[in-house]
């Protein structure tokens, strides 16, 4: 199973967030929209990090006088790791276990066309080995 075939089964929506929105708002679109990241973008659309509720936790603690000043430009991580509609399953779990991540990035052609969980990742193997057990038991 490929990156696009989980795709294909969640949707490719993305909830995205400008470099500028304050960390108080993130707050509530998390909340609101039940998310877990959100991919930050420039005024080009172009992606420049990501941001967790784990990021934010990190900026109060270290700055809880700037709490509603604090911008995600600030707190996001820039270096992020994106992976394609081709990666397999496997790449994705390798990945997001060796660098501690749980949301990757979908990008296709420079353009950002979804987003993958861990959660995602873990149904789609539990949905193979399920498939692969009842081919071998029939």
């Amino acid at each position: 199973m490929r990156t696009k075939d989980i795709l294909s089964e969640k949707g490719s929506r993305v909830a995205t967030a400008q470099e500028t929105l304050l960390l108080v708002d993130v707050v509530s679109i998390f909340l609101s929209k039940h998310i877990g990241s959100m991919v930050v973008m420039n005024n080009h659309d172009e992606i420049i990090g990501i941001v967790a509720p784990n990021d934010v936790l990190k900026a109060i603690d270290n700055h809880p006088q700037h709490i509603t000043t604090i911008t995600v430009s600030e707190i996001m991580t820039r270096d992020i790791i994106v992976v394609t509609p081709e990666d397999d399953i496997d790449q994705l779990m390798t990945i997001m276990t060796k660098n501690r991540i749980r949301h990757l990035p979908v990008v296709d052609k420079g353009e950002l066309i979804g987003l993958v969980s861990i959660g995602d990742v873990v149904k789609a193997k539990s949905t193979v080995q399920d498939v692969e057990i009842r081919y071998l038991t029939d």
